[in-house]
């Protein structure tokens, strides 16, 4: 048993790791970060099966971190969906590595891999590892020529660009 509990928390660190050869970006400011984005494509999870019209929004936390609502409009139903979580920096709050937890003491990675650091219109976040990725946008479309140019780096750094999904906005 006390195996057990020493191994749990190494487990739920792993998941929140960041996937070899991907570094966060630095620089990174939580302030300009806050507020509504759009999501304008992903690799396929099951949290948004059946969603569309997905959108994130970050407000700061007293405690250091931040506060996360994700929702999109369910497909068949037509019902906006919600679900709330909290995220925490693993290391710096100026290096764009977090941890996030909408399940208790269930922590994933979210490391954002590129972002427009002039104006913080764009960012692309990369999960604990190369089967969840996000690029997200200030608007409900983002330019075609940054699109292409964040699925060329995508593919560069080893995900399936080929499978992401385009949500209707």
């Amino acid at each position: 048993m006390k195996t057990i509990i020493l191994i749990i928390p190494i487990l739920l660190m792993a998941c929140a790791g960041t996937p070899k050869g991907l570094e966060p970006v630095t620089g990174f400011d939580a302030t300009r970060y806050t507020g509504k984005w759009y999501e304008i494509a992903r690799l396929k999870n099951i949290f948004e099966d059946g969603l569309d019209h997905i959108t994130a929004e970050y407000n700061l936390n007293n405690d250091g971190g931040l506060n996360v609502t994700n929702s999109g409009r369910n497909i068949e139903t037509g019902v906006r969906e919600y679900a709330y979580g909290k995220a925490f920096f693993k290391e710096s709050p100026d290096i764009g590595s977090l941890k996030v937890s909408f399940f208790g003491p269930f922590y994933g990675g979210y490391h954002i891999i590129e972002l427009d650091k002039d104006k913080y219109r764009y960012v692309m976040i990369a999960g604990s590892d190369r089967s969840y990725l996000w690029i997200l946008a200030r608007e409900p479309t983002l330019d075609e020529a940054v699109l292409k140019r964040l699925i060329a780096r995508a593919d560069q750094l080893g995900f399936k660009t080929e499978e992401l999904i385009y949500p209707a906005q």
